[in-house]
């Protein structure tokens, strides 16, 4: 314990033995001055304080190469963030999560360069600045103390150079003097010269001894004057330049000492936001979600149809060999010309016709499988009650405003509002009108039977156990595997006949038109037929609602009002399967855009 409590009080005594040296050492320090230290250095200090004055300048230098390349860098970050924004063509993309988090990222990384731009500015506006006055500051508070000093010395050296002449003409005088009293003793002694000739040496002597008195009076006053002055020289105003050189180096010392820490500081004030970027970046990855970017992917090509049923056996034994065989051609080439025209449709060139028709009228999204359909319907429906609501209320506002300036006048003129209230009206009327037709579009959609299965499905398989062979003749036997009759099924003809199909003209002549031959086309590889049928039973009527011209095979033509049969609804391409009689006791069979028309089904 004892030993414990000796140790402490060793330690403390230590601890402030050592804070009493620091504080003697900071006062002996203090009291310092390149006055009294350096009075002799005066060069060595004036090198000295040029080498700070140029480390200053050197570190503004760095300061203005380390802002160009913040600003640099600033503007390459923005660049970047400019060239990988979502282009417009990929907004659809940006629902899912990866691409959302993605964009987050990029905003970040903009607010990042907008904190490079921040500490460049800081360090251009403040500390550069300050570096550069004070280093001017500097170098004139230098210049005039050297030049003090100068002053000075050419003083000191003034006086020192007077000291030495009188000293010379003393010593000169002085010698004179000294052999003017030789020789006045010389002849003095001499008894062959004349008292007038003794005489004149003793008047000699007289004279060069008071010129040696006066010089050395004149050298007594100028070495008095050269001792003061140099005495004040090194001891007042020598160290005052030297002190002032001292406050200059210190000042800029003091300097350097605050524009590191101002640079430092101008970096750590935007360290929050950088470090809350930082964050917002790992939010945006941790909300990316594969789950349910999978959701979205299926939400967005979901088609609504059902996958294919299984094919039913054919038990050739129990069948008529000529309808079975009759039977399998007819549905092995309805089966490969709706593969064709469905499954292998992207190996297909596109009918350009047809197409660029439909291209330039997609207002109803026929062109989408119905799942699709009905969701861009509905987000076009949104859309515009959204617009119908906000183009409401800029027109009752316009109204309160008319009615305020037809109560005061003063206000404004009520005549101003009219043309703005008048061109709300037609906006507003415009809305309605394309919000009636996009809900028509989609009361239809919604009208129209869901197919149970995928088109080239459907148009491949049986309906209920049933399937219908073709002969040439035009007649059709039908084969049950439950015993209920059920209409046939004309998908594999409709698919082969549909435009997107891309195999030709979808006309079926009838018996008695004349065109109740079977072709076989060869085309590359594959072989099509086309074989006389016996009409189609219809689904339902329609009416055109707008003129149509057919300027591809696969259509035929209409005329606003025409009532045509309706033979295969829309499978969700757009298109519509129609007929009508012509003038030769026949039918013309084709496709018509579904929203041309107006469709009334059969129950």
């Amino acid at each position: 314990m004892l030993a414990l409590l000796a140790s402490g009080s060793r330690r403390s005594s230590y601890s402030s033995n050592n804070k009493l040296a620091e504080s003697e050492n900071a006062a002996q320090n203090s009291n310092m001055s390149w006055g009294t230290e350096l009075w002799d250095q005066n060069d060595n200090l004036a090198m000295h304080t040029h080498r700070g004055i140029e480390g200053l300048d050197r570190f503004a230098s760095f300061l203005r190469d380390r802002v160009a390349i913040e600003a640099e860098y600033a503007g390459k970050l923005r660049r970047l963030v400019k060239n990988y924004q979502p282009k417009k063509k990929e907004e659809e993309d940006n629902e899912f999560t990866t691409m959302q988090a993605f964009r987050n990222m990029l905003k970040e990384v903009g607010d990042l360069a907008g904190q490079r731009e921040i500490v460049s500015e800081s360090l251009q506006n403040q500390i550069i600045l300050g570096v550069t006055l004070l280093s001017k500051t500097l170098r004139e508070d230098r210049k005039k103390c050297l030049s003090d000093g100068a002053t000075l010395q050419q003083n000191l050296n003034t006086q020192l150079t007077s000291l030495e002449r009188a000293k010379r003409n003393y010593e000169k005088a002085y010698r004179d003097s000294e052999k003017a009293v030789d020789s006045y003793k010389r002849a003095d002694m001499d008894l062959n010269l004349s008292r007038a000739e003794v005489e004149r040496y003793k008047n000699v002597m007289t004279t060069k001894i008071q010129q040696s008195d006066d010089a050395k009076n004149e050298y007594a006053n100028q070495l008095q004057k050269t001792n003061n002055l140099q005495q004040q020289h090194y001891s007042m105003m020598l160290p005052a330049v030297l002190n002032r050189l001292q406050e200059l180096d210190e000042k800029r010392t003091r300097g350097f000492k605050e524009f590191i820490i101002g640079a430092a500081e101008a970096e750590s004030s935007v360290a929050p936001i950088i470090a809350r970027c930082m964050e917002g970046i790992v939010k945006a990855g941790e909300s990316i979600d594969e789950k349910e970017d999978s959701s979205k992917v299926i939400e967005r090509y979901q088609s609504g149809f059902t996958p294919p049923r299984d094919i039913p056996f054919e038990d050739l034994s129990k069948s008529d060999p000529d309808a079975v065989h009759d039977s399998h051609y007819s549905n092995s080439t309805a089966n490969h010309l709706t593969i064709r025209g469905t499954m292998s449709a992207n190996k297909l060139k596109k009918r350009v016709g047809i197409f660029n028709i439909f291209g330039s009228n997609k207002e109803d999204f026929s062109d989408l499988p119905p799942n699709q359909r009905r969701k861009k319907l509905q987000a076009k429906i949104t859309e515009l009650q959204q617009k119908i609501a906000q183009e409401t209320n800029a027109r009752d506002g316009l109204m309160k405003m008319k009615i305020v300036y037809e109560a005061n006048s003063s206000l404004g003129n009520p005549m101003t509002v009219e043309g703005q209230l008048n061109e709300s009206e037609h906006k507003l009327e415009k809305l309605k009108v394309d919000l009636k037709k996009y809900q028509g579009f989609l009361e239809k959609a919604n009208q129209v039977q869901m197919a149970t299965s995928s088109p080239q499905a459907n148009r491949n398989q049986l309906q209920n156990g049933h399937r219908t062979s073709r002969h040439s003749n035009g007649s059709a036997d039908d084969h049950h595997d439950d015993g209920d009759d059920q209409p046939d099924d004309a998908g594999s003809l409709s698919s082969s006949a549909s435009p997107e199909s891309g195999l030709g003209t979808s006309h079926t002549s009838l018996p008695g038109s004349g065109q109740g031959s079977a072709n076989e086309n060869a085309i590359g590889e594959d072989t099509y037929y086309e074989t006389e049928v016996e009409a189609l039973q219809p689904l339902g009527t329609c009416r055109a609602l707008y003129p149509f011209e057919a300027t591809s095979e696969g259509s035929i033509p209409m005329n606003e009002g025409e009532e045509l049969q309706v033979i295969e609804i829309d499978q969700g391409d757009g298109w519509t399967r129609v007929r009508r009689a012509n003038n030769s006791n026949g039918w013309d069979e084709g496709f018509v855009p579904t929203s041309y028309i107006e469709c009334t089904l059969y129950a």
